[in-house]
Parts: C-alpha cells; sequence; structure tokens
C-alpha cells in the first residue's frame, strides 16, 4: 500500500537525548507521546548508533544464515530461548489480531542479556535465565553482537526517560535496572504469489514488551495496522531506525500508547534481513498501570502481570522447542 494516501509514519529526530537544550527535549517528549498515543510506530533518527557498526550486525547474520541447516541446528534455542529458531516452528497463537495457524516463514538467532555465573537469577532457575549460545564458524560473531546489543541497550535507557517524561511519572526506570534484553537476527525467505495468502513472514501480531528498536534491510514487507485497519508499508528509511511500543508500555499508560499490530509480508523476489531488538522490564517486574495514567476514580484497563510469566506463556504457545506437549 502506497504511503501517500493512507496514515503515514512519522519521523522522530532524537538529537535532545545528546545535546539540546529543555525545550528540545519537551518537544522530544510530546513528539513520542503523539506518535505512540496515535500511530504506535515511528521512525528514529540520529539515534547515535554508527552506521559501520549496524553493517556490521547485518554482515554477521548473513554469514550466520549462509550456514549450513546441520551447523545451525547444533545451537538451536535452548530452554532459555537462545540460539537458533528453524524456520516453521513458530506460529503466533497467542496474537490478539488473529490467532495464526501457519507457522512463521522465517528463521533467526536470537540472544539475550548476558548472566555472570553468579548471577541471582541464574542461581535461582529464574525465567530465561541461562547462557547465550553462539556459532563456532563465525569470526568475531560473538563479539560483534554483543558490542551492537550493549549500545541499543544505552540508547533504550536513554529512551526510558523520554516515556517516563511523556506519562509524567519516576517510577519506570526501577523496571530497568536489570532488564530482560533481546537481539534477534531474522531471515525471510521470499514467498511466491502462489502461497497462501495467510501465510506470512510474521504473522499479525503485537510486541508483548517495552519497546522494540529495528534495523531493517531495503528489501521491505513490514507493515502496520493503522487506527482505521489499513495495512500500510513501513519501507527502509535510510539512517533511521523503526521502533514501536508493545503490551507493557500500553498496560503502563491504561491504553494512552498503543501496541500497534503489524507482520511481514515477503513476496519480493528477494530474502529479507531484519535484527529487531527488544528492551523489557527485569523478568520479575510486576506489571501495573501507573497512578499518573489514571483519572481520579478511574480503574486500570488491564489486570497486573509479572512479567515474566507474560514472556513464558507466549514462548511456551508459540515456539514449538517450549511447548511441554509436544
Amino acid at each position: 500500500m502506497n504511503l501517500s494516501n493512507k496514515q503515514s509514519i512519522p519521523v522522530i529526530d532524537l538529537t535532545p537525548l545528546y545535546w539540546g537544550d529543555s525545550q528540545a527535549m519537551d518537544t522530544l517528549v510530546q513528539q513520542v507521546y503523539d506518535a505512540y498515543s496515535e500511530i504506535g510506530f515511528a521512525y528514529i533518527t540520529n539515534h547515535g548508533i554508527a552506521n559501520d557498526l549496524i553493517d556490521n550486525v547485518f554482515n554477521a547474520s548473513r554469514q550466520f544464515h549462509a550456514l549450513n541447516t546441520e551447523e545451525k541446528l547444533r545451537i538451536e534455542i535452548n530452554q532459555f530461548h537462545r540460539g537458533y529458531i528453524p524456520i516453521n516452528t513458530s506460529t503466533d497463537r497467542t496474537s490478539e489480531i488473529e490467532k495464526a495457524v501457519r507457522p512463521n516463514q522465517s528463521e533467526s538467532f536470537m540472544m539475550l542479556h548476558e548472566l555472570a555465573h553468579d548471577d541471582p537469577d541464574l542461581l535461582q532457575r529464574a525465567p530465561l535465565a541461562g547462557p547465550n549460545q553462539w556459532p563456532s564458524d563465525i569470526e568475531g560473531f560473538k563479539e560483534i553482537i554483543t558490542g551492537y546489543h550493549d549500545r541499543l541497550a544505552g540508547l533504550s535507557h536513554k529512551l526510558v526517560k523520554v516515556f517516563e517524561l511523556a506519562l509524567n511519572t519516576d517510577s519506570l526506570s526501577q523496571h530497568f535496572v536489570k532488564p530482560t534484553t533481546w537481539l534477534r537476527l531474522l531471515h525471510y525467505p521470499s514467498l511466491s504469489m502462489e502461497d497462501p495468502e495467510d501465510l506470512f513472514g510474521s504473522n499479525p501480531h503485537v510486541d508483548y514488551g517495552f519497546i522494540t528498536i529495528l534495523a531493517q534491510d531495503e528489501v521491505g514487507g513490514l507493515q502496520v495496522r493503522s487506527v482505521t485497519g489499513d495495512w500500510i508499508d513501513v519501507p527502509y528509511r535510510k539512517d533511521c531506525f523503526v521502533m514501536n511500543t508493545g503490551e507493557v508500555l500500553r498496560h503502563w499508560s491504561n491504553g494512552k500508547l498503543l501496541a500497534t499490530p503489524h507482520r511481514v509480508v515477503n513476496r519480493t523476489g528477494k530474502e529479507r534481513y531484519s535484527c529487531p531488538f527488544f528492551f523489557d522490564p527485569n523478568i520479575h517486574s510486576r506489571i501495573s498501570t501507573l497512578t499518573s495514567c489514571m483519572d481520579t476514580g478511574e480503574q486500570s484497563k488491564y489486570a497486573d502481570s509479572v512479567f515474566g510469566d507474560m514472556v513464558m506463556n507466549h514462548l511456551q504457545s508459540n515456539h514449538d522447542q517450549h511447548d511441554k506437549n509436544k
């Protein structure tokens, strides 16, 4: 679909995160609130992440996905959701948009935050608390991926402050002292025009966390559903990430900020690569609506939940490797 006659995706300049006066920051905060209360997606520019670093991550991803299947399966995702996710093993059964009946047509490498050997979560066997898995055949892979992960985490901590200002609270930062972070290297083969219409690279869904920061290649295929119900394209834009908000931020804001449905449809005849980074609360965080987002006498629209419980419900329902019934 053409964005020219549909709701468009705004561009937010993050320069005030690094320098600028209070007026510039106020403008940024208002732009963030407007974008994520009206659309739920935006391009972010002047984000402070070097193009060379982004290019290196895409090169590492292509090298990984070029390995033969047997090599990749040596590090198939473990119980901590770290490693290789083969094609046809994930299906968005918990999607609030529409329950998928066909698996996602993508494969990916997943890493999460690193944990020290004496980390309390590791010792207590908390959800997702375990080791990352790394391919042995790609020189410098771990260093490139962890370096990029750490830079995106630094950017995300700055963005937490922006959302605090947007929601008139100072209570979000406590949930990110020890955040849950994910970096996924996705590869989408092209579907053919003869494939069923309900076969997607990524089925329609909303993200269940706080924010997602996406680097995508020039092939295209990402689409978001506007408030009018139209699916609109979110094409590659030079020097920009795409950032969207998820269920956690929707819950905290009592629905004032959106968790917008999106999907990937790749019928271009080309392979698509993307690298989403997910920045989420601590696994033990209790997700409760902020008092600043409720008027006097107003009730929360959402039941309180623990983030780790939310995560494991999605993973166990949507990924074959975590399905206890298989």
